[in-house]
């Protein structure tokens, strides 16, 4: 059931709907894994890559919402409860603990290089029924990448 009426025909309601709730559980993901990563960096590096690690926060909070509402304006009714995103991120799971801060790097360019690649699939799929979303899909990958870079730029020696 559908409280709301989308302009889109039904297949392509299904297309749009499925894509936006997997970039929703890798969003979801992604905010819980730097958190994490973020309350148990430890190393010399801590201070920055703690700073570092709440931005990649804030941004997977912010487009989690965004997600979530194109959602609900398209008929979808957004699913983030825990026992969905646990069977169906995309994102490994973190070890407990302290982290060391070059493995919490690491672990935040695994993460990010998964979800991207999961939004690029997305947009792909959504290129032909839905447009707006392809481009709000295209706008938060941006974002994304441009964390990887940060994080991956971190692994590099300046020989």
């Amino acid at each position: 059931m559908s409280v709301v009426k989308s302009p889109l025909p039904e297949a392509d309601r299904k297309i749009v709907g499925d894509a936006l709730q997997g970039a929703l559980v890798d969003l979801v993901d992604l905010s819980l894994v730097a958190k994490q990563v973020h309350w148990n960096v430890v190393g010399p590096r801590f201070r920055s890559v703690h700073l570092q690690l709440d931005d990649v926060v804030d941004t997977a909070r912010t487009h989690t919402d965004t997600v979530a509402e194109r959602a609900s304006a398209i008929g979808v009714s957004p699913d983030g409860r825990a026992e969905s995103v646990a069977k169906t991120s995309g994102i490994d799971t973190v070890k407990g603990g302290w982290i060391k801060d070059t493995d919490a790097v690491q672990i935040l360019v695994t993460a990010l290089n998964a979800v991207i690649s999961r939004m690029r699939e997305r947009i792909g799929a959504t290129d032909e029924p839905d447009p707006v979303t392809q481009d709000l899909l295209i706008g938060l990958t941006a974002d994304l990448e441009k964390h990887a870079w940060m994080f991956q730029a971190e692994t590099v020696s300046a020989d």
